[in-house]
């Protein structure tokens, strides 16, 4: 089993909230004392997403049920994660993350949108087996100036 696996659910790849995403995770891997995170980023997939013997997204699946704790981010699109990480995530098998730790992380323009974001991934995440960290961390756009602040705030306030 691998250690922290990071997902960027957003559609362009080192968008704020990917880089929010890598803060999350290198700041619970830097309390952990794990290596830095391996990272996904669901919109370097592409089409290959769509293809059942693709390798690049063979490997994202199996990057995703070696883990040990996936922190898993997406931006807020109407109203919910994005589709290309509903895409990632739907090429798991049933309880595929049965046992895994995961942080929900979601951006939005609102704090409201954020929350309600976070709560439909939280609960996607549980629907496959993951065990979803309290709370996740919505995150509202205007703060993602403050990518390191919050990450390493969040980082010593989780409760293991």
């Amino acid at each position: 089993m691998t250690g922290i696996v990071v997902v960027s659910g957003n559609p362009r790849a080192g968008s704020r909230t990917s880089a929010l995403a890598v803060a999350v995770g290198e700041a619970i891997a830097g309390r952990l004392g794990s290596p830095r995170p391996e990272v996904v980023e669901a919109g370097d997939l592409g089409p290959g997403l769509l293809v059942a013997d693709d390798a690049a997204t063979g490997a994202a699946v199996g990057a995703l049920t070696s883990a040990h704790l996936l922190v898993i981010a997406t931006p807020t699109y109407k109203g919910s994660y994005t589709g290309v990480l509903k895409v990632l995530l739907d090429r798991l098998p049933a309880n595929a993350l049965a046992g895994k730790l995961a942080v929900p992380v979601v951006t939005a323009g609102a704090a409201a949108q954020a929350t309600a974001a976070e709560a439909l991934l939280r609960q996607l995440l549980i629907e496959l087996g993951a065990i979803a960290v309290r709370p996740g961390l919505p995150v509202v756009e205007a703060d993602l100036a403050e990518t390191p602040a919050i990450a390493a705030k969040y980082a010593a306030a989780l409760d293991w």
